[in-house]
C-alpha cells in the first residue's frame, strides 16, 4: 500500500501513534538531561484537515474528530494531556483545523535542552517541513533517506532518546527494510528507544514481520495494535500497530488504559479491538 501521510492525517492510526508518541516523549522529559528525537520519515509536519488531501478522504472524522466533545474518563484525559497540549482542541465537523504530524508534535513538546533530527526525502514534503518547523536551533532537517541517515545518527551524543520509523509503505519490501534498519540501529544504540509504526492491510505479512523481529532476540520489545473494524484486504485501512523497543516501564499499563477507549471511541464497525503483547523480555527500561 501507499500510505502518504497527507491523505490520512488525523485518522485513527494517527491518533493511536501520536498519543503514544507523546507518552514516550513525556517519559523522557522526566529526567532533566536532554535527549534526541529522530524521525526517519517526517513528512511535511502539519496538515490542514479542511483542505487538500485530508479533506478528500475525510478520514480524520473517524479519528481525531471523534474526540471533539467526547466524555473521556479522568485517567484517559490525564494520559492524553501531552497529546492535546500539542494539538489543541479536537475539531468538530467542518474544521478548519491544523493537525500536527510527528515532527510538529515533538517540536511542541520538547524542551530547550532537547534536540530533534528530522529526515524527509520527498522534495515537496521536505520544503513544507522546513516551512512548518520555522527557525528552531533545536532542530536539524535532513533531505535524505531516513533509513540511510539512521546509520550515522545513532547513537546520538545525548545517549538518551527516541527514534520513530514511520514510512509511507510505498515499497513491497518495507517490512524487511524496517526490520533491518531497526536491528542495525539497535546494535549501535542498545539503550535507545525505538518505535516502528505499521499499517495492517493483510494479516500474514504483519505476522511474518513480528516473527522475524522476535528471532532477532532484541531483549525488550512491546507490540501494540488497534483495530477499528474487521480487516478486509480490499477494504480501507482498519488496523495499525507499533513495535516498541526499550519502551518506558509505565507504557504497557498506560496502553491498557488508553487502547480500550480508543477501540470503542473510533470503532467503525464489528471487529474493533486492540492487542498488547510483550514480544521479548520485560517491557521496561
Amino acid at each position: 500500500m501507499n500510505y502518504r501521510h497527507a491523505y490520512h492525517a488525523g485518522n485513527f492510526a494517527d491518533v493511536f501513534k501520536h498519543a503514544l508518541l507523546a507518552r514516550m516523549l513525556d517519559y523522557l522529559k522526566r529526567k532533566e538531561s536532554g535527549f534526541r528525537y529522530i524521525d526517519t520519515h517526517a513528512g511535511p509536519g502539519r496538515y490542514d484537515l479542511s483542505g487538500g488531501e485530508a479533506s478528500r478522504t475525510g478520514e480524520w472524522r473517524d479519528g481525531i474528530g471523534r474526540f471533539a466533545g467526547a466524555d473521556l474518563p479522568a485517567d484517559v484525559k490525564a494520559l492524553l494531556q501531552p497529546y492535546f497540549q500539542a494539538l489543541g482542541t479536537p475539531p468538530r465537523d467542518g474544521g478548519p483545523y491544523i493537525y500536527s504530524g510527528s515532527p510538529s508534535l515533538a517540536q511542541k513538546l520538547l524542551r530547550k535542552q532537547d534536540r530533534l533530527t528530522l529526515c524527509e526525502l520527498h522534495p515537496d514534503d521536505s520544503r513544507a517541513l522546513e516551512r512548518s518547523i520555522g527557525r528552531d536551533n533545536r532542530v536539524r532537517l535532513l533531505n535524505e533517506d531516513g533509513y540511510r541517515a539512521l546509520k550515522g545518527l545513532t547513537p546520538p551524543t545525548e545517549r538518551r532518546g527516541l527514534v520513530l520509523i514511520d514510512p509511507p509503505f510505498e515499497s513491497r519490501d518495507e517490512f524487511e527494510t524496517m526490520e533491518a534498519a531497526l536491528y542495525a540501529a539497535w546494535r549501535k544504540w542498545p539503550t535507545g528507544m525505538f518505535a516502528l509504526w505499521y499499517p495492517v492491510k493483510e494479516i500474514r505479512p504483519v505476522a511474518h514481520f513480528i516473527t522475524r523481529l522476535k528471532e532477532r532476540e532484541i531483549p525488550r520489545m512491546l507490540r501494540l495494535e488497534l483495530t477499528v473494524e474487521l480487516i478486509r484486504t480490499d477494504g480501507p485501512l482498519a488496523a495499525t500497530g507499533l513495535i516498541l523497543v526499550n519502551p518506558p516501564f509505565v507504557l504497557e499499563a498506560e496502553a491498557r488504559t488508553l487502547l480500550p477507549v480508543f477501540a470503542k471511541l473510533m470503532a467503525r464497525g464489528p471487529g474493533a479491538g486492540f492487542a498488547i503483547e510483550q514480544m521479548t523480555g520485560e517491557a521496561s527500561i
